[in-house]
Protein backbone atom coordinates (compact mmCIF):
# COMPACT_ATOMS: atom_id res chain seq x y z
CA UNK A 1 0.00 0.00 0.00
CA UNK A 2 1.37 3.41 -1.01
CA UNK A 3 2.44 5.59 1.88
CA UNK A 4 0.44 8.82 2.28
CA UNK A 5 2.63 11.80 3.13
CA UNK A 6 2.12 15.55 3.26
CA UNK A 7 4.05 18.59 4.39
CA UNK A 8 2.63 20.99 6.99
CA UNK A 9 4.23 24.44 7.16
CA UNK A 10 3.74 27.28 9.62
CA UNK A 11 6.32 30.04 10.32
CA UNK A 12 5.97 29.96 14.13
CA UNK A 13 6.60 27.45 16.91
CA UNK A 14 3.50 25.57 18.13
CA UNK A 15 5.22 23.37 20.68
CA UNK A 16 3.94 23.94 24.20
CA UNK A 17 1.13 26.19 22.94
CA UNK A 18 -1.70 23.72 22.35
CA UNK A 19 -4.22 25.76 24.35
CA UNK A 20 -3.28 29.23 23.12
CA UNK A 21 -5.79 30.77 20.74
CA UNK A 22 -3.54 31.19 17.69
CA UNK A 23 -2.12 27.67 17.92
CA UNK A 24 -5.34 25.66 18.33
CA UNK A 25 -6.22 25.56 14.65
CA UNK A 26 -2.80 24.47 13.25
CA UNK A 27 -2.40 21.84 15.97
CA UNK A 28 -5.89 20.50 15.20
CA UNK A 29 -5.15 20.38 11.46
CA UNK A 30 -1.91 18.45 12.01
CA UNK A 31 -3.80 15.99 14.21
CA UNK A 32 -6.60 15.73 11.62
CA UNK A 33 -4.21 14.88 8.77
CA UNK A 34 -2.68 12.20 10.99
CA UNK A 35 -6.13 10.87 11.91
CA UNK A 36 -7.05 10.38 8.25
CA UNK A 37 -3.89 8.36 7.61
CA UNK A 38 -1.18 10.83 6.64
CA UNK A 39 2.40 10.92 7.79
CA UNK A 40 2.91 14.64 8.33
CA UNK A 41 6.31 16.28 7.88
CA UNK A 42 6.11 19.45 9.97
CA UNK A 43 8.05 22.62 9.18
CA UNK A 44 7.68 25.08 12.06
CA UNK A 45 9.61 27.03 14.65
CA UNK A 46 12.01 29.92 14.26
CA UNK A 47 13.90 30.51 11.03
CA UNK A 48 16.86 28.34 12.04
CA UNK A 49 14.63 25.34 12.80
CA UNK A 50 12.58 25.80 9.64
CA UNK A 51 15.74 26.06 7.56
CA UNK A 52 17.03 22.77 8.93
CA UNK A 53 13.73 20.95 8.33
CA UNK A 54 13.36 22.40 4.84
CA UNK A 55 16.86 21.17 3.99
CA UNK A 56 15.94 17.65 5.17
CA UNK A 57 12.72 17.57 3.16
CA UNK A 58 14.40 18.91 0.02
CA UNK A 59 16.96 16.10 0.20
CA UNK A 60 14.17 13.53 0.47
CA UNK A 61 12.32 14.99 -2.51
CA UNK A 62 15.48 15.02 -4.63
CA UNK A 63 15.96 11.34 -3.77
CA UNK A 64 12.45 10.54 -5.00
CA UNK A 65 10.37 10.80 -1.79
CA UNK A 66 6.75 11.59 -2.68
CA UNK A 67 4.54 14.10 -0.88
CA UNK A 68 0.90 14.50 -1.86
CA UNK A 69 0.78 18.21 -1.09
CA UNK A 70 2.10 21.09 1.00
CA UNK A 71 -0.44 22.69 3.35
CA UNK A 72 0.55 25.91 5.10
CA UNK A 73 -1.06 28.21 7.64
CA UNK A 74 -0.18 31.86 7.97
CA UNK A 75 0.81 33.49 11.22
CA UNK A 76 -0.88 36.50 12.78
CA UNK A 77 2.37 38.29 11.92
CA UNK A 78 3.83 38.61 8.41
CA UNK A 79 6.00 35.62 7.57
CA UNK A 80 9.22 37.62 7.49
CA UNK A 81 8.60 39.15 10.94
CA UNK A 82 7.90 36.00 12.97
CA UNK A 83 11.31 35.88 14.65
CA UNK A 84 11.20 36.91 18.32
CA UNK A 85 13.06 40.14 17.49
CA UNK A 86 10.80 40.73 14.43
CA UNK A 87 13.78 41.33 12.17
CA UNK A 88 13.58 39.63 8.74
CA UNK A 89 16.68 37.44 9.05
CA UNK A 90 15.30 34.76 6.71
CA UNK A 91 13.68 36.79 3.91
CA UNK A 92 13.75 34.06 1.24
CA UNK A 93 13.51 30.84 3.26
CA UNK A 94 9.81 29.98 3.20
CA UNK A 95 8.83 31.23 -0.24
CA UNK A 96 11.88 29.69 -1.89
CA UNK A 97 10.70 26.40 -0.47
CA UNK A 98 7.24 27.04 -1.90
CA UNK A 99 8.89 27.63 -5.29
CA UNK A 100 10.91 24.40 -4.90
CA UNK A 101 7.73 22.42 -4.17
CA UNK A 102 5.95 23.97 -7.14
CA UNK A 103 8.89 23.02 -9.37
CA UNK A 104 8.56 19.42 -8.15
CA UNK A 105 4.81 19.30 -8.87
CA UNK A 106 3.75 19.38 -5.22
CA UNK A 107 0.52 21.36 -4.97
CA UNK A 108 0.36 24.08 -2.34
CA UNK A 109 -2.57 25.30 -0.29
CA UNK A 110 -2.40 27.97 2.37
CA UNK A 111 -4.92 29.00 4.99
CA UNK A 112 -4.89 32.77 5.50
CA UNK A 113 -5.69 33.17 9.15
CA UNK A 114 -6.94 36.70 9.35
CA UNK A 115 -7.05 40.13 7.79
CA UNK A 116 -7.21 41.93 11.13
CA UNK A 117 -4.47 44.31 9.99
CA UNK A 118 -7.08 46.02 7.78
CA UNK A 119 -9.34 46.90 10.74
CA UNK A 120 -9.25 49.72 13.27
CA UNK A 121 -9.12 47.46 16.35
CA UNK A 122 -5.71 46.17 15.19
CA UNK A 123 -4.33 49.68 14.65
CA UNK A 124 -5.09 51.00 18.15
CA UNK A 125 -1.99 51.90 20.15
CA UNK A 126 0.43 51.31 17.24
CA UNK A 127 2.62 54.01 15.75
CA UNK A 128 2.05 55.12 12.17
CA UNK A 129 5.58 53.95 11.32
CA UNK A 130 4.95 50.41 12.59
CA UNK A 131 1.62 50.23 10.77
CA UNK A 132 3.19 51.28 7.44
CA UNK A 133 6.03 48.76 7.79
CA UNK A 134 3.69 46.02 8.93
CA UNK A 135 1.27 46.60 6.05
CA UNK A 136 4.12 46.37 3.53
CA UNK A 137 5.12 42.95 4.90
CA UNK A 138 1.51 41.70 4.97
CA UNK A 139 1.17 42.71 1.31
CA UNK A 140 4.47 41.02 0.51
CA UNK A 141 3.05 37.75 1.87
CA UNK A 142 -0.03 38.14 -0.35
CA UNK A 143 2.15 38.84 -3.38
CA UNK A 144 4.10 35.63 -2.74
CA UNK A 145 0.90 33.65 -2.23
CA UNK A 146 -0.37 34.87 -5.57
CA UNK A 147 2.79 33.51 -7.24
CA UNK A 148 2.94 30.12 -5.55
CA UNK A 149 -0.40 28.86 -4.27
CA UNK A 150 -2.73 26.44 -6.00
CA UNK A 151 -5.47 27.01 -3.42
CA UNK A 152 -5.90 30.03 -1.16
CA UNK A 153 -8.03 29.14 1.86
CA UNK A 154 -10.05 31.69 3.81
CA UNK A 155 -12.22 31.18 6.89
CA UNK A 156 -14.97 33.04 5.03
CA UNK A 157 -15.08 34.32 1.43
CA UNK A 158 -16.55 37.59 2.72
CA UNK A 159 -12.95 38.35 3.72
CA UNK A 160 -11.93 38.55 0.06
CA UNK A 161 -12.84 42.25 -0.55
CA UNK A 162 -10.48 43.21 2.30
CA UNK A 163 -7.52 41.49 0.63
CA UNK A 164 -5.75 44.14 -1.46
CA UNK A 165 -4.23 41.79 -4.04
CA UNK A 166 -6.18 39.78 -6.60
CA UNK A 167 -5.58 36.03 -6.67
CA UNK A 168 -5.72 33.94 -9.82
CA UNK A 169 -5.84 30.44 -8.32
CA UNK A 170 -8.65 28.68 -6.54
CA UNK A 171 -10.13 30.40 -3.49
CA UNK A 172 -11.89 28.12 -1.03
CA UNK A 173 -13.47 28.46 2.40
CA UNK A 174 -11.87 26.41 5.17
CA UNK A 175 -13.51 27.55 8.41
CA UNK A 176 -12.49 26.09 11.76
CA UNK A 177 -13.63 22.60 12.66
CA UNK A 178 -14.94 20.97 15.78
CA UNK A 179 -14.17 17.86 17.73
CA UNK A 180 -16.61 15.24 18.85
CA UNK A 181 -16.31 15.55 22.65
CA UNK A 182 -14.82 12.52 24.36
CA UNK A 183 -17.80 12.28 26.70
CA UNK A 184 -21.57 12.34 26.50
CA UNK A 185 -23.33 15.56 27.38
CA UNK A 186 -25.66 15.10 30.30
CA UNK A 187 -29.32 14.76 29.36
CA UNK A 188 -31.38 17.75 30.41
CA UNK A 189 -33.38 15.79 32.99
CA UNK A 190 -30.28 14.79 34.98
CA UNK A 191 -29.22 18.34 35.77
CA UNK A 192 -29.56 19.90 39.15
CA UNK A 193 -33.13 21.17 39.63
CA UNK A 194 -31.99 24.12 41.72
CA UNK A 195 -31.75 26.41 38.69
CA UNK A 196 -34.52 25.00 36.49
CA UNK A 197 -36.34 28.34 36.61
CA UNK A 198 -33.34 30.04 34.97
CA UNK A 199 -32.31 30.44 31.35
CA UNK A 200 -28.64 29.56 31.62
CA UNK A 201 -26.15 31.21 29.23
CA UNK A 202 -22.47 30.27 28.94
CA UNK A 203 -19.69 32.19 27.18
CA UNK A 204 -16.05 31.11 26.91
CA UNK A 205 -13.48 33.30 25.20
CA UNK A 206 -11.86 36.70 25.22
CA UNK A 207 -12.94 39.97 26.78
CA UNK A 208 -11.77 43.01 24.81
CA UNK A 209 -12.92 45.61 22.31
CA UNK A 210 -13.16 42.69 19.88
CA UNK A 211 -15.33 40.66 22.27
CA UNK A 212 -17.49 43.31 23.93
CA UNK A 213 -20.16 41.61 26.09
CA UNK A 214 -21.51 44.72 27.81
CA UNK A 215 -25.00 44.44 26.33
CA UNK A 216 -25.25 40.80 27.43
CA UNK A 217 -24.27 41.78 30.99
CA UNK A 218 -26.89 44.57 30.98
CA UNK A 219 -29.61 42.21 29.75
CA UNK A 220 -28.73 39.56 32.32
CA UNK A 221 -28.78 42.12 35.13
CA UNK A 222 -32.23 43.32 34.06
CA UNK A 223 -33.85 39.88 33.57
CA UNK A 224 -34.16 37.95 36.81
CA UNK A 225 -34.79 34.66 34.95
CA UNK A 226 -31.40 34.75 33.16
CA UNK A 227 -28.11 33.50 34.60
CA UNK A 228 -24.74 33.95 32.91
CA UNK A 229 -21.34 32.28 33.27
CA UNK A 230 -18.43 33.99 31.54
CA UNK A 231 -15.16 32.07 31.27
CA UNK A 232 -12.10 34.11 30.31
CA UNK A 233 -8.44 34.46 31.17
CA UNK A 234 -7.92 36.04 34.59
CA UNK A 235 -5.64 38.75 33.20
CA UNK A 236 -8.29 39.75 30.66
CA UNK A 237 -10.94 40.00 33.37
CA UNK A 238 -8.66 42.15 35.53
CA UNK A 239 -8.09 44.45 32.56
CA UNK A 240 -11.78 44.76 31.64
CA UNK A 241 -13.63 44.31 34.94
CA UNK A 242 -14.06 48.03 35.56
CA UNK A 243 -16.47 48.06 32.61
CA UNK A 244 -18.45 45.04 33.83
CA UNK A 245 -18.44 45.18 37.64
CA UNK A 246 -21.44 47.54 37.71
CA UNK A 247 -23.62 44.75 36.28
CA UNK A 248 -22.51 41.89 38.53
CA UNK A 249 -25.03 40.10 40.76
CA UNK A 250 -25.61 36.58 42.05
CA UNK A 251 -26.78 35.44 38.60
CA UNK A 252 -23.54 36.42 36.83
CA UNK A 253 -20.47 34.30 37.48
CA UNK A 254 -16.92 34.92 36.19
CA UNK A 255 -14.63 31.85 36.00
CA UNK A 256 -11.15 31.14 34.66
CA UNK A 257 -11.11 27.51 33.52
CA UNK A 258 -9.95 25.51 30.52
CA UNK A 259 -9.98 22.02 28.99
CA UNK A 260 -12.07 19.40 30.75
CA UNK A 261 -12.95 21.90 33.46
CA UNK A 262 -15.35 23.49 30.93
CA UNK A 263 -17.47 20.34 30.49
CA UNK A 264 -19.75 21.03 33.44
CA UNK A 265 -20.44 24.58 32.23
CA UNK A 266 -21.40 23.35 28.76
CA UNK A 267 -23.59 20.66 30.35
CA UNK A 268 -25.42 23.18 32.53
CA UNK A 269 -26.00 25.73 29.76
CA UNK A 270 -29.25 26.12 27.87
CA UNK A 271 -27.65 28.39 25.26
CA UNK A 272 -24.15 29.56 24.35
CA UNK A 273 -23.18 33.14 23.61
CA UNK A 274 -21.59 34.76 20.58
CA UNK A 275 -23.61 37.95 20.95
CA UNK A 276 -20.86 40.60 20.87
CA UNK A 277 -20.71 44.18 19.63
CA UNK A 278 -20.77 43.97 15.80
CA UNK A 279 -17.72 46.03 14.86
CA UNK A 280 -16.85 45.76 11.11
CA UNK A 281 -14.46 42.87 11.77
CA UNK A 282 -17.43 40.63 12.60
CA UNK A 283 -18.81 41.11 9.09
CA UNK A 284 -16.18 38.61 7.91
CA UNK A 285 -14.77 36.76 10.93
CA UNK A 286 -15.69 33.20 11.88
CA UNK A 287 -14.18 32.45 15.31
CA UNK A 288 -12.97 29.02 16.32
CA UNK A 289 -15.29 29.10 19.34
CA UNK A 290 -18.34 28.83 17.03
CA UNK A 291 -17.30 25.28 16.17
CA UNK A 292 -16.29 24.55 19.75
CA UNK A 293 -19.86 25.46 20.66
CA UNK A 294 -21.23 23.21 17.91
CA UNK A 295 -19.09 20.36 19.24
CA UNK A 296 -20.73 20.80 22.63
CA UNK A 297 -24.20 20.67 21.11
CA UNK A 298 -25.87 23.71 22.58
CA UNK A 299 -27.82 26.39 20.63
CA UNK A 300 -26.08 29.72 20.09
CA UNK A 301 -27.18 33.37 20.16
CA UNK A 302 -25.46 36.01 18.01
CA UNK A 303 -26.00 39.36 16.33
CA UNK A 304 -28.07 39.44 13.17
CA UNK A 305 -26.27 39.93 9.82
CA UNK A 306 -22.77 39.22 11.12
CA UNK A 307 -20.80 36.33 9.57
CA UNK A 308 -21.48 34.24 12.67
CA UNK A 309 -25.14 35.26 12.78
CA UNK A 310 -25.61 34.32 9.12
CA UNK A 311 -24.04 30.89 9.72
CA UNK A 312 -26.31 30.29 12.71
CA UNK A 313 -29.42 31.35 10.79
CA UNK A 314 -28.53 29.34 7.67
CA UNK A 315 -27.97 26.15 9.67
CA UNK A 316 -30.82 26.73 12.16
CA UNK A 317 -28.59 26.14 15.19
CA UNK A 318 -29.59 29.15 17.29
CA UNK A 319 -31.06 32.63 17.19
CA UNK A 320 -29.99 36.09 16.10
CA UNK A 321 -31.33 39.57 16.76
CA UNK A 322 -30.41 43.20 16.22
CA UNK A 323 -27.68 44.65 18.42
CA UNK A 324 -29.82 46.50 20.93
CA UNK A 325 -30.68 45.95 24.57
CA UNK A 326 -34.40 45.65 23.83
CA UNK A 327 -33.91 43.16 20.99
CA UNK A 328 -31.66 40.99 23.18
CA UNK A 329 -34.04 41.14 26.15
CA UNK A 330 -36.96 40.21 23.88
CA UNK A 331 -35.01 37.25 22.49
CA UNK A 332 -34.01 36.00 25.95
CA UNK A 333 -37.59 36.38 27.16
CA UNK A 334 -38.78 34.31 24.20
CA UNK A 335 -36.20 31.58 24.92
CA UNK A 336 -37.10 31.52 28.62
CA UNK A 337 -40.78 31.16 27.76
CA UNK A 338 -39.91 28.34 25.35
CA UNK A 339 -37.97 26.52 28.06
CA UNK A 340 -40.62 26.90 30.75
CA UNK A 341 -43.54 26.03 28.45
CA UNK A 342 -41.59 23.16 26.85
CA UNK A 343 -42.30 24.33 23.32
CA UNK A 344 -39.28 22.27 22.19
CA UNK A 345 -37.63 25.06 20.15
CA UNK A 346 -34.37 24.67 22.07
CA UNK A 347 -34.50 20.89 21.51
CA UNK A 348 -35.05 21.39 17.77
CA UNK A 349 -31.92 23.56 17.59
CA UNK A 350 -29.95 20.93 19.50
CA UNK A 351 -31.03 18.28 17.00
CA UNK A 352 -29.91 20.51 14.12
CA UNK A 353 -26.51 20.98 15.78
CA UNK A 354 -26.13 17.24 16.28
CA UNK A 355 -26.68 16.69 12.55
CA UNK A 356 -24.35 19.55 11.62
CA UNK A 357 -21.38 18.82 13.84
CA UNK A 358 -20.41 15.54 12.15
CA UNK A 359 -19.94 17.45 8.87
CA UNK A 360 -17.79 20.14 10.48
CA UNK A 361 -15.02 18.26 12.26
CA UNK A 362 -11.31 18.94 11.79
CA UNK A 363 -11.07 15.63 9.93
CA UNK A 364 -13.69 16.86 7.44
CA UNK A 365 -11.56 19.98 6.89
CA UNK A 366 -8.46 17.80 6.33
CA UNK A 367 -10.33 15.64 3.81
CA UNK A 368 -11.27 18.79 1.88
CA UNK A 369 -7.63 19.87 1.67
CA UNK A 370 -6.68 16.41 0.40
CA UNK A 371 -9.41 16.52 -2.24
CA UNK A 372 -8.36 20.03 -3.35
CA UNK A 373 -4.61 19.40 -3.52
CA UNK A 374 -3.87 15.74 -4.15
Amino acid sequence: MEKKQCIFHIPIDLRGQKNSGSSVRPNKMIEAFQNIGYKVEIIMGDGKKRKQKIREIKKKIKKGEKYDFLYSESSNLPTLLTETHHFPRYPFLDFRFFRFCKKHNIKIGLFYRDVHWKFDHFKKGKSKYKLIIGEWFYKYDLWQYRKHLDVFYLPNKKMLPYIPISFNGEIEELPPGGSIPGRDLEPTNTRSRSNDNQLRIFYVGGLSSLYNLELLFKATQALDFVSLVVCCREEEWNKEKEKYEQYLNNRIKIVHEQGKELYSYFNQADILNLFVEPIPYWDVAIPLKLFEYISNQRPIIAVKNTAVGNFITKNKIGWTCEYSLKALQDLLSQLYSDKIDEKKEIHVKKANIKALKCNNTWEVRAHKVVADLK
